[in-house]
């Protein structure tokens, strides 16, 4: 009868490891769909809302400029020096504001401004910024948080309006990204 019931708790204890385990794994694969759902939405987001236009240098093809997928969302290119501006370039009358061939880099009647680096690198992307940093930085205009403006074209006030959800979603796509090194130039005052 000992044996039994020694049997019986052995088999008992098993059945319960067994659930457990299986438990275990479908609360982690819930996770792991639920994050890749996250950034899936983050992608199609960072996708249809032209981040790479101005965030991704290009390379010319045959049917026109492409993000260049070596350098993706990596912001202006670090060696990369904007041509002269011709003077008298903006007034009422005139084009309020060019650019360079990768769309990075921005001259306008606010200065120079230049496309940030968005990959997760630590040093030159925004790999030492949290989520929470990240929305308020979109939802007030304020370049790292602080007292600058973001400055134009980021559309930062259309981007802002997003639900906390889906910044949350472009933020886990931008930091799942591979981090690439790229120092972007400080922004410019009006010459």
């Amino acid at each position: 009868m000992r044996k039994a019931i020694i049997a019986a708790c052995v088999v008992m204890g098993v059945f319960i490891l067994l659930l457990a385990s299986t438990y275990t794994f479908a609360s982690d694969k819930k996770t792991a769909d639920g994050k890749k759902a996250l950034l899936e939405r983050g992608k199609y987001l960072v996708t249809v809302g032209g981040c790479n236009d101005c965030h991704s240098p290009k390379k010319m093809t045959p049917k026109g400029p492409v993000p260049d997928e070596a350098r993706i969302l990596s912001g202006h290119p670090a060696d990369e020096k904007l041509p002269e501006v011709p003077p008298n370039l903006f007034g009422p009358d005139r084009w309020g504001a060019i650019t360079n061939n990768n769309l990075t880099g921005w001259v306008g009647p606010w200065g120079t401004s230049y496309a940030s680096n968005l990959t997760p690198d630590l040093e030159t992307g925004i790999g030492n910024m949290n989520e929470e940093l990240f929305i308020r930085i979109l939802r007030t205009g304020k370049f790292m948080g602080g007292t600058r403006d973001i400055l134009p074209p980021m559309p930062w006030q259309e981007i802002g309006m997003l639900t906390d959800g889906d910044l949350k979603a472009v933020f886990a796509f931008l930091t799942s990204l591979k981090p690439l090194k790229n120092q972007v130039p400080a922004a410019r005052p009006p010459q």
